[in-house]
């Protein structure tokens, strides 16, 4: 009985209880919201008075909120969250209500900040908005849920690539209307241009398809572009060293571009100076067939001109042209030092041996040169001084080869046959003394002059009357022996040399000269023939009447002896013993003023002024 009646007292309760909830409830909740079924819940999503809390949503929906955290999304969009949530989720109609429902078909999708632009625009929304393009593992495993996308294309779309490139960045090559073509794509900004015929390849051409981790793979990257040979069959089987491109262009093959560009160093045969400059197709045939172009010489030396070139020489100085020649030009020769001259038809001698090649060989050296006569190379440095009957004599008369022009052949006893025989201190002098001309300093042999002043300065001009050598005859005072030796009559003059004077240096009458023996005056018409003009006046003014002292009245010219004294004619007559003894006995000597004075003139006579 007790059993029965608690039964229908829960069950009056249960059903009050009901009755209650069912007046305070709008609903039922949907699937998703029926762990909030209850009166105890309420609060959960409703303030008490209140409608629904746009923040208790967020609570719970925590990746809606780190969304607008971020102001990504359709829910940050300005015309999206100025909404109650409840506006597009409303709540309390029953279990199946379905809380996110909206037109797919007319959805505005640029309101979530990713515009769909073409090829996304037409494609069904659950082809992108599925698990597995979902990242966050919460996210994707919410059934239906249209959150947890990024931007980036790899995130939806596989790696086609499969991270071969160096950007995952898509869109730098492709666009949003389809993978190819790849519109965007610049191959110019590549490590490789595309040039002319690339232009027009297609990409497969070089960027072959296969398969890679069981997937259809093209290579992009590691493809080989250094050498046209990656790609390219060697057309010349191996037969032409260097790079393609050195010839050929990438707009055909068959263009020839080669002159001036082709490495011709990575051939046996290396160009240089005019060949640089040498037409390809001068030295090789032209022909299309690649197997033979520029292939008929290969084992041509270098150094084989005649292989070429026409042997002008006719084969004189045999065939190793090198040896003269160089690449630069025919006529630009090497250093002919090594030459031997002496199979030419002008053997070289003594100073020609010396000279340099082109001295001679103005133009090309195969020039025939006139070596009859020195004249035909050399100018004549006489300047035809010695010009007879309209010829000059030829250089080897006077010259050799052995020592040149400095030296010559003309020799002292062939001098004495000329007009000037050499004499005296003449036959000393050297040849260049008389024969340089002081103007222009050059050997001169003609005109030069035969007397002494044609040479000798005339130093007694203007000193010496002209009546004693007239035209400046140095001959009639001097000898060729030395200009010392003096040779002139002085009985010609209105003073004849006698005793002592005879033997006197004319210079010491005729010449002041200074201590280092430098003329400082001459004196010839102007010399005074007074004693006393030349020497020193002992005596002073002792003897001198009316103010002048005659040497002459006592001494003679060949010695200081007073021979012509005569003491008889003085006041005091010699006589006796007096007449015999010295002068010195009674004209003594004394010093005075430091010098030595000889008392000439005595006053006293008396016996006792002396004894």
């Amino acid at each position: 009985m007790n059993r029965i009646l608690k039964h229908i007292i829960l069950s009056i309760l249960l059903f009050v209880a009901f009755v209650g909830y069912s007046q305070l409830s709008p609903g039922e909740l949907s699937l998703v919201h029926t762990e909030l079924e209850g009166l105890s819940n309420c609060t959960l999503c409703h303030e008490l008075g209140e409608k629904v809390s746009n923040m208790k949503c967020l609570d719970c929906h925590e990746d809606i909120q780190n969304l607008l955290d971020q102001n990504r999304g359709y829910h940050a969009n300005s015309k999206v969250v100025e909404k109650d949530c409840f506006e597009c989720h409303s709540d309390h109609h029953g279990l199946k209500f379905d809380m996110i429902r909206f037109d797919e078909d007319n959805f505005d999708h640029e309101l979530t900040g990713y515009d769909l632009e073409g090829g996304h625009g037409v494609v069904d929304c659950r082809k992108c908005h599925v698990p597995d393009n979902i990242q966050n593992v919460e996210i994707k495993n919410k059934e239906n849920t249209f959150l947890g996308l990024e931007e980036e294309c790899l995130s939806c779309h596989d790696d086609y690539h499969q991270e071969t490139l160096s950007s995952d960045d898509c869109l730098s090559c492709h666009d949003m209307q389809a993978f190819t073509p790849v519109t965007n794509f610049d191959h110019n900004k590549t490590a490789y241009e595309l040039i002319g015929k690339h232009n027009t390849v297609d990409c497969k051409e070089c960027h072959e398809i296969g398969s890679r981790n069981g997937k259809e793979f093209q290579e992009f990257t590691n493809i080989a572009f250094n050498d046209c040979a990656s790609c390219h069959d060697d057309a010349h089987n191996k037969q032409l060293k260097g790079e393609c491109k050195q010839c050929h262009t990438e707009n055909s093959f068959s263009i020839f571009i080669g002159k001036g560009r082709f490495d011709h160093n990575t051939t046996n045969f290396s160009l240089k100076g005019g060949h640089l400059k040498t037409d390809c197709f001068n030295c090789h045939i032209k022909t299309s067939d690649p197997n033979r172009v520029f292939q008929e010489k290969i084992n041509t030396n270098e150094n084989n001109c005649v292989a070429c070139h026409s042997d002008t020489h006719n084969g004189k100085y045999g065939n190793e042209c090198v040896k003269c020649h160089n690449e630069s030009s025919f006529i630009a020769l090497n250093s002919m030092d090594f030459f031997d001259h002496n199979i030419a038809d002008y053997p070289l001698e003594g100073m020609h041996l010396n000279v340099d090649c082109k001295q001679c060989h103005e133009g090309r050296f195969s020039k025939a040169i006139d070596f009859s006569a020195c004249s035909n190379c050399h100018d004549d440095y006489h300047k035809e001084e010695f010009k007879k009957n309209g010829i000059s004599p030829d250089c080897k008369v006077c010259h050799t080869l052995e020592n040149g022009f400095d030296y010559s052949l003309y020799t002292l006893d062939l001098h004495q046959t000329t007009a000037f025989p050499l004499d005296g201190a003449h036959v000393a002098t050297p040849c260049f003394a008389c024969h340089i001309s002081e103007d222009d300093e050059r050997w001169t042999f003609k005109n030069i002059g035969s007397e002494c002043v044609d040479c000798h300065n005339d130093i007694h001009e203007d000193y010496i009357s002209k009546k004693y050598y007239p035209d400046s005859t140095c001959i009639s005072c001097h000898i060729n022996d030395a200009w010392s030796s003096i040779d002139f009559d002085h009985n010609l003059t209105n003073w004849p040399l006698e005793g002592k004077h005879i033997e006197v240096d004319c210079r010491a009458c005729h010449f002041e000269i200074s201590e280092n023996n430098t003329i400082l005056t001459q004196s010839f018409d102007t010399l005074d023939s007074k004693c006393v003009a030349c020497h020193d006046n002992i005596h002073e003014e002792l003897f001198a009447i009316n103010g002048e002292t005659d040497c002459k009245r006592c001494h003679v010219t060949d010695n200081w002896f007073p021979e012509k004294f005569d003491h008889n004619k003085t006041s005091f007559p010699l006589e006796g013993r007096h007449a015999e003894i010295e002068c010195s006995e009674c004209h003594t000597a004394s010093i005075v003023d430091g010098k030595t004075k000889i008392t000439y003139k005595i006053g006293k006579f008396e016996c006792i002024d002396c004894h």
